[in-house]
């Protein structure tokens, strides 16, 4: 357990948030998120996506849709120089699933799941890990686990999150932050 990753929420994170993302033709990549990725590949981080996904537990689109807009998001990442280790989903809600998505599940955050089958899986010290989310269950998560670092996209949560996490405008001050601590 030596590795270090960079945990990427995908919605509000990677692309910009517009409600139930599912069709390739609403992907608008957050500004800054290539170069972090690259930086932090660079740096020795593993890139791994962990994403609730209430759209699918609500029925809205299935796993196999979700599954071929990240053929497709990872291809458009590819071509600008970015692999990602490994993208974890979590297709469940207590509240609003239907039929088989209707229940709790440690993988849904501020559920651990997704930051320890990362771990476990790609051999991760998440002592050493970070998050980049934009909600508090993002924030509440990455405490739980034991992360390193913690940083919140500030304008999606209505009020402070609890928890420690460094608030941020943009992607870029995640990225100075990963390059002065090496």
């Amino acid at each position: 357990m030596n590795g270090r990753a960079l945990f990427l929420d995908r919605d509000g994170v990677i692309n910009e948030e517009v409600g139930y993302l599912h069709r390739v033709e609403d992907v608008r990549f957050v500004k800054g998120i290539f170069s972090l990725c690259r930086t932090a590949a660079g740096l020795g981080y593993r890139l791994i996506v962990v994403t609730n996904q209430a759209g699918i537990a609500r029925g809205f689109y299935t796993e196999s849709d979700f599954e071929s807009l990240m053929v497709w998001m990872r291809a458009a990442l590819r071509a600008e120089g970015i692999e990602l280790d490994a993208v974890y989903h979590c297709p469940f809600h207590p509240e609003h699933g239907v039929g088989q998505y209707k229940r709790e599940h440690e993988d849904r955050k501020p559920g651990t799941g997704m930051l320890r089958r990362g771990a476990r899986e790609l051999s991760l010290d998440l002592g050493q890990s970070v998050m980049v989310g934009d909600r508090c269950s993002d924030i509440a998560a990455a405490n739980t686990a034991g992360l390193r670092q913690a940083f919140f996209m500030r304008g999606t949560e209505a009020e402070e999150c609890a928890g420690e996490y460094f608030a941020i405008s943009s992607l870029d001050e995640v990225e100075r932050w990963l390059v002065e601590q090496g």
